[in-house]
């Protein structure tokens, strides 16, 4: 079915519809992987976003239901050059478009990826809506208009504290809007968790005394999550802390430090990090549209890990207390085991109660 996406800066693009068929609006991105759309797919930081994939060819491996980051997709619309219709792989169990079919995700193919890609790269991340059946320039214009993320964290956090049985340590997570594989990591290194809603206050997680507390990725702008940065500094120095990608952001201003938008975000599994302390580059998996201000850090924070595209913050670490946070996704798989070093590191600092900076050294 013919279709339409139509950017906020008047850009038009026409193309085909597929999958559940129906008029979406949301956050154009762009993502860079190769591979891993299904994982794209259901990972909650991407919630009220519409994700162009830079590949040409997406579904040519199909879908499987084992490799999912959460029960349901999470995007808004997925949109790409080319649908394989005929997908080949022996792990496969449908097509994309079944899937997005029967997920009531919105799809739209047919087009010039690239040229949409230069335009987010060039004007910035904008909102975009996708229409069959084309309304009126301001009726499309309102529509936009009104379209928001700020709920985002709220719609992908579960809804109620639950656990996870393990034989090692125990782990209170707040789930932003956590990623399968991020539990999975825990479970291969034998921890129990304890999975807190977003909205959780300190003295809950405090009350099941957990070994350590870990800051989950998410969707959205860290800033508007003022209960949940409070939240945080009433944890600082009563619990070792790890955080990843959203929670590294909240972690940041808990500790006194300020986060920007960047232009068009870090979204792909090729992205070039530095670990400073081990003077070693690793290709890591990234999904984020905010970054750590480098300048807003305090003196007792160091930076740990940077970007080598832009030179901007991909990790830092507490000079005394045992907190230590980074922007990429270790649980992700783009190096491909390379960067799952940082869990553990929180294992040993939680067996052997040392500083941050005796671990990361």
């Amino acid at each position: 079915m013919k279709a339409k996406l139509v950017l906020e800066n008047g850009s038009i693009f026409e193309g085909k519809a597929f999958g559940h068929i129906q008029e979406t609006v949301g956050e154009v991105v762009f993502n860079t992987g190769m591979t891993g759309y299904q994982e794209i797919l259901t990972d909650p930081s991407y919630y009220g976003q519409m994700v162009v994939m830079t590949y040409p060819l997406i579904g040519n491996y199909g879908i499987n239901l084992e490799d999912i980051e959460s029960s349901s997709p999470k995007v808004k619309a997925l949109i790409v050059r080319e649908k394989a219709s005929h997908p080949s792989n022996w792990r496969c169990e449908m097509d994309l478009e079944g899937y997005l079919k029967e997920m009531k995700i919105m799809g739209f193919g047919g087009i010039d990826t690239r040229a949409l890609t230069k335009i987010l790269r060039n004007h910035g991340t904008m909102k975009g809506i996708i229409v069959v059946e084309e309304p009126s320039q301001e009726e499309m214009k309102r529509k936009m208009a009104a379209f928001h993320n700020h709920d985002a964290v709220q719609r992908v956090t579960t809804k109620h504290p639950y656990i996870i049985e393990g034989t090692g340590k125990h782990i209170a997570i707040i789930d932003y809007g956590i990623k399968e594989n991020i539990l999975r990591s825990f479970r291969k290194r034998n921890c129990s968790m304890t999975i807190f809603p977003a909205h959780v206050k300190a003295k809950d997680i405090l009350k099941v005394n957990p070994d350590g507390v870990f800051l989950s990725n998410g969707p959205g702008d860290p800033k508007v999550l003022a209960e949940a940065i409070e939240t945080i500094k009433q944890l600082i120095g009563k619990k070792p802390i790890l955080g990843i990608c959203l929670g590294h952001q909240l972690l940041a201003h808990s500790l006194g430090g300020d986060t920007e938008r960047l232009k068009f975000g870090h979204r792909g599994c090729n992205h070039p990090v530095k670990d400073l302390m081990k003077k070693k580059v690793f290709i890591t998996s990234q999904n984020h549209g905010y970054v750590v201000k480098k300048e807003s850090l305090p003196e007792n924070v160091d930076i740990t890990h940077v970007n080598l595209n832009d030179d901007t913050v991909e990790g830092m670490q507490h000079k005394e207390l045992p907190i230590f946070s980074v922007q990429f996704h270790p649980e992700a798989s783009p190096g491909p085991q390379d960067t799952a070093y940082i869990f553990d590191r929180f294992m040993e600092l939680l067996e052997g109660g040392y500083k941050c900076q005796e671990i990361i050294q």
